[in-house]
């Protein structure tokens, strides 16, 4: 990641007039993903002139600044164990929201699928904490664009609970429902992906004002949906209120 990334960070941070608490959250997590995931020294730099009080393990610099297949794995068991052992929220949240990072990295998805992080997003899914759904599906729209995640997550019977997360008030939530819904769509999980009431569902947000969301829903709509269910979704949607199957229409 270059300090041009960070530039675009700023921005976003003013354009959005994101506190500094939850700035500082951010750069804590940035510097974790960056003591994991070995970026340019820079980037370390520019993280300890906002906090100097931040340290990192110097042995994590040593050996080409990467982790083992070994450290991967205990560091990643690590995670793991703290969030069943902690019972403080905050903890758990910010151990998610590292995991999802995480699993964006194909060089981490064995060690993730061997301490079922999978079944862990899943279970978040149903939580009624949303910070917990919310880092449950983006940890589960990252895995499921890898195919043996993917189909872990199918054959956990996962594409239900990815459903239900259409009905959230949570745009980011949404969003990663949606991405992980087209990713988990095959031949043979087609017809659950796609049955009716997410089609209607994605015909209802492709008119939503939320350019994010209405995009993204004609994406699917175009490319894991056929026109014949299409057509069959909006005949079906004829003098339907405005809540499709339990999914209501997305709030602008």
């Amino acid at each position: 990641m270059r300090l041009d990334h960070y530039h675009k960070l700023f921005c976003f941070i003013r354009c959005n007039k994101i506190s500094i608490s939850v700035f500082c959250n951010m750069v804590y997590l940035l510097y974790s993903v960056y003591l994991f995931l070995s970026v340019d020294m820079s980037v370390c730099l520019f993280l300890k002139v906002l906090n100097p009080n931040v340290t990192h393990d110097s042995s994590v610099m040593a050996g080409k600044n990467r982790f083992s297949v070994a450290d991967r794995f205990e560091y990643l068991q690590g995670l793991v164990t703290e969030f069943q052992d902690t019972d403080s929220e905050d903890a758990k949240e910010q151990i998610l929201a590292n995991l999802a990072n995480f699993a964006y990295d194909p060089s981490n998805l064995e060690a993730l699928r061997l301490l079922q992080v999978t079944e862990l997003f899943l279970d978040m899914l149903t939580e009624d904490n949303e910070n917990f759904v919310e880092f449950g599906i983006g940890g589960l729209c990252n895995l499921s664009m890898e195919r043996e995640s993917r189909d872990q997550i199918l054959q956990s019977g996962g594409v239900p609970l990815v459903i239900s997360c259409l009905s959230s008030n949570r745009d980011e939530t949404v969003l990663s429902a949606i991405t992980t819904l087209m990713n988990l769509t095959t031949a043979t999980s087609r017809a659950e992906t796609t049955e009716s009431a997410v089609v209607q569902c994605m015909l209802r947000f492709s008119l939503t004002q939320n350019p994010r969301l209405r995009n993204l829903a004609s994406v699917f709509l175009e490319d894991c949906c056929t026109q014949q269910q299409v057509d069959k979704a909006r005949e079906e949607m004829q003098g339907q209120s405005q809540s499709a199957v339990g999914i209501p229409l997305p709030k602008d």
